[in-house]
């Protein structure tokens, strides 16, 4: 790994709208910052941006609740539209109390409310919009590593991150939803340690690190600073999906 790495927030990036191309806005907000695409780049892009072109708004007040919903929604206060929302994105609640929802997206990452966030998301015109994670964010992340790709040449790894509370740690940090082009997870079991011995559980979030260290120039509300450029890093393991990082039920003592 280098020991210089740098970690610019690309600046010009519009507010995104679904249908918009990303890979010609991160493109653009190269250019805007006073810079070229180059192999070995990372770019970090916030998840609400992908979601807007992705068109994974959902207006609550088209929803429709099950009696499940509205029963948990008296449980949890909310509005049983939107519980039915958090409901339709999930495997299953993992714990509930008033005015917070546990629970264990279709994808297998366990968060609150399913990751559906209202922050940063523009009201329309007398409707509540809530914002849907990615359908798939490993997919989306691949697809835009392959249309940088074409359109510059360059090999230019992506992450699609969010923000993410941690059991038993105050606070959010940045992790990583989607990559494509990197080692999600870079395995060192069997590797010495400064002493000889062999490692025997140690495997590394890589895109997790990745997306964390970005959050700090990403901020959490009005930065407005949704790709981020990490330049420095390299990296030999191969190509894992930002699915190798969620940690399998077997291996899970929690569940």
């Amino acid at each position: 790994m280098s020991s210089q790495l740098t970690i610019t927030g690309l600046t010009g990036v519009p507010l995104v709208k679904a249908g918009d191309d990303l890979a010609a806005i991160a493109l653009a907000a190269y250019a805007a910052t006073g810079l070229a695409p180059a192999d070995g780049d990372v770019l970090v892009i916030a998840q609400k941006i992908v979601s807007k072109a992705e068109d994974r708004m959902v207006d609550v007040a088209t929803v429709e609740p099950s009696a499940q919903a509205i029963a948990l929604a008296v449980e949890v206060d909310k509005d049983p539209r939107l519980v039915q929302v958090i409901l339709s994105e999930s495997r299953r609640i993992v714990r509930h109390r008033p005015n917070l929802m546990i629970a264990e997206h279709r994808l297998g990452y366990v968060m609150a409310n399913a990751g559906i966030d209202h922050s940063n998301v523009a009201p329309g015109d007398g409707t509540e919009r809530v914002l849907l994670l990615p359908v798939d964010p490993d997919g989306s992340a691949e697809n835009l590593r392959r249309q940088l790709a074409e359109a510059c040449g360059k090999r230019i790894a992506i992450i699609i991150s969010d923000s993410f509370g941690r059991p038993f740690r105050r606070g959010t940090v940045g992790i990583a939803l989607g990559a494509a082009g990197l080692p999600s997870v870079i395995d060192w079991r069997g590797h010495p340690d400064l002493f000889g011995r062999k490692l025997e559980v140690t495997e590394t979030g890589f895109a997790d690190e990745i997306a964390a260290a970005a959050s700090l120039v990403q901020g959490q509300a009005d930065e407005g600073t949704p790709i981020v450029l990490v330049r420095g890093l390299a990296w030999s393991a191969p190509d894992a999906p930002g699915a190798a990082l969620v940690r399998p039920a077997e291996h899970d003592l929690f569940r």
